[in-house]
């Protein structure tokens, strides 16, 4: 027979990951009781199972408003960063090196091209490298590459450490946490939900709140929908290897979505892969193969570099690809999800746009392109 508990809070967040728990901290520090249900442990998912690179400039084609939020967010990681190991205490290793893009086929040497014309046409730094440049800067990579762009002001982090220091920050601030607790439907009357259920090891819990939060990354959508909301959301699984290398890797290198990051020492983390087949979240071959082909194309090196784990993760993609951020129709229901390949990025952001939502009224910068009801109106 199950057991049944009640909880109160001024705000309860749905997902404890890297965007909720940011979110929860600078709700805490405005003296708001802040409760926080996530149905893993701290960094269980897409928080945890990321790479940690903070490169928005490397994403960038064409500029727009969410590039112009992007590099903002950017901006604000080195003093949120500093924020986050004093309050926890911690290191999140945080690395300003920047990061190495580069070009082999006429395809990727191309969008390489557009990369640097845009950007120095806006005035962004990066300087562009010949192949034998780039091989100065980086030994071990491969003598095919033909062009590079060094990017400085991308930099990446640990993100697995970040997330413990993120919790562990948290709790200072005075945010209650419940790990293992699986939200499972909302209850709502009129325009305003009332409680979310949750399932902890048997017992049922209410929580009830003034607001809510959704950031539960893939899983907001059938949450939303026990309201009636449909997201277009779908989860998009990508696979990692880590790697013990004979030499530290000096900067992040990339060639379209493969990636080699380095993680401390002689660690490098190598990704990625980019699938739709709904919640799964296993280990695959074929995805490894195409993983290790794919880095080993820009940089031998790796050829030799010693096997230490793998894993996979769901990045909460939309249709659009961009994050869903802000009020719907119910007027006490942030969203702060769907982030896709950038969670990790956006995390300062995003805490410091829903949090000026939800004490204000009003943020900082508009939302409205990223609200939830666009794709009801699409």
């Amino acid at each position: 027979m199950a057991r049944n508990s009640t909880k109160t809070a001024d705000i309860v967040i749905v997902g404890g990951g890297l965007i909720g728990s940011a979110i929860a901290i600078r709700l805490a520090q405005a003296g708001v009781k802040v409760a926080v249900i996530d149905r893993g442990e701290p960094g269980s998912e897409a928080s945890g199972a990321a790479a940690g690179m903070i490169a928005p400039q490397g994403e960038m084609l064409e500029p727009d408003p969410f590039f112009e939020m992007c590099m903002a967010s950017r901006d604000l990681y080195p003093g949120f960063v500093a924020e986050v190991e004093h309050l926890s205490g911690e290191s999140v290793h945080y690395r300003r090196d920047g990061t190495l893009l580069v070009g082999i086929d006429p395809h990727e040497c191309e969008e390489l091209e557009h990369i640097y014309t845009n950007q120095t046409r806006l005035g962004l730094p990066l300087e562009r490298l010949t192949g034998d440049a780039a091989l100065q800067r980086v030994p071990g990579l491969s003598p095919q590459i033909k062009i590079a762009l060094l990017v400085a002001g991308d930099h990446w982090l640990d993100n697995e450490r970040l997330v413990r220091a993120l919790v562990k920050a948290g709790e200072k601030a005075g945010v209650e946490f419940y790990w293992e607790s699986t939200a499972t439907s909302f209850e709502a009357k009129g325009v305003r939900v009332e409680s979310v259920h949750a399932n902890c090891d048997g017992t049922d819990i209410t929580f009830s709140a003034d607001k809510f939060v959704l950031s539960a990354g893939c899983w907001s959508k059938p949450l939303a929908a026990t309201l009636g909301i449909e997201l277009q959301m779908e989860p998009c699984h990508g696979q990692i290897i880590e790697f013990e290398t004979r030499e530290e890797l000096p900067c992040v290198v990339r060639a379209g979505i493969h990636y080699l990051v380095p993680r401390g020492g002689k660690t490098v983390i190598a990704g990625t892969t980019a699938e739709y087949i709904g919640y799964e979240k296993a280990v695959t071959a074929e995805g490894l193969e195409s993983i290790i082909q794919g880095v080993s194309r820009i940089a031998p090196l790796l050829k030799k570099a010693r096997f230490r784990r793998t894993w996979a993760g769901l990045r909460p993609d939309t249709k659009d690809h961009y994050p869903i951020l802000g009020y719907g129709e119910l007027k006490n229901l942030a969203f702060a999800t769907g982030h896709f390949r950038n969670g990790i990025l956006l995390a300062p952001m995003t805490a410091k746009l829903i949090s000026e939502l939800l004490l204000t009224g009003t943020s900082s910068l508009p939302l409205e392109a990223y609200s939830p009801g666009r794709f009801a109106a699409a």
